[in-house]
């Protein structure tokens, strides 16, 4: 890599970072591309030769966000050959990743209203979404047809989870009642 593409990427972290922070700590509307400067050091050209506007920023930061989660969901599933049992681990450890205040806010309420619907689902489909429902699939507990479906009405149930908790709900009842419902839904097919 030359030294001018070094500086470029160097810089795309940085301002991913500040980026991050920022959109996590005052949500996509009180985050202005004035304070993302501010923080940045860097001037309003400099910024959009990286992204094209805050919209951009978001996406680079939720893709970032979304990239990491599915890493860790990744992690804590490895080696486990039962499919209902690697569908409740990786449900339950987006439950706990999801207690990040950045990973609420970006990825579970701002990024649909941001993103619009279908392109906030486009991504979740290359992530999270995406591995619940082959995990799902993977399970045997519904049928083919209905797979997608089913896949959507899981997420939401765990996502509703997942904003009650954030709401000031007991973290550890939360997870015990995702559990269960995945045990009972997943015994059930």
């Amino acid at each position: 890599m030359n030294l001018k593409a070094e500086r470029g990427a160097a810089t795309r972290d940085r301002v991913l970072a500040v980026a991050r922070r920022l959109f996590a700590g005052h949500g996509y509307e009180g985050t202005s591309i004035e304070l993302v400067l501010q923080e940045t050091g860097l001037s309003r050209g400099a910024l959009y030769h990286h992204y094209s506007g805050k919209d951009a920023l978001f996406e680079a930061v939720l893709e970032q966000v979304e990239a990491t989660v599915a890493h860790q969901i990744r992690k804590s599933v490895r080696g486990l050959s039962d499919p209902a049992e690697a569908l409740i681990t990786g449900s339950l450890e987006w439950l706990r990743l999801a207690r990040d205040p950045a990973v609420q806010r970006i990825v579970v309420i701002d990024a649909p209203a941001v993103l619009g619907w279908e392109r906030w689902r486009a991504m979740e489909e290359r992530y999270a979404f995406g591995m619940l429902k082959a995990a799902l699939g993977a399970t045997g507990a519904v049928p083919e047809e209905s797979l997608d479906i089913h896949a959507h009405m899981l997420l939401a149930a765990i996502n509703e989870s997942i904003l009650l908790v954030a709401r000031g709900g007991d973290h550890a009842a939360a997870e015990r009642a995702v559990e269960d419902f995945l045990h009972r839904i997943l015994r059930r097919a």
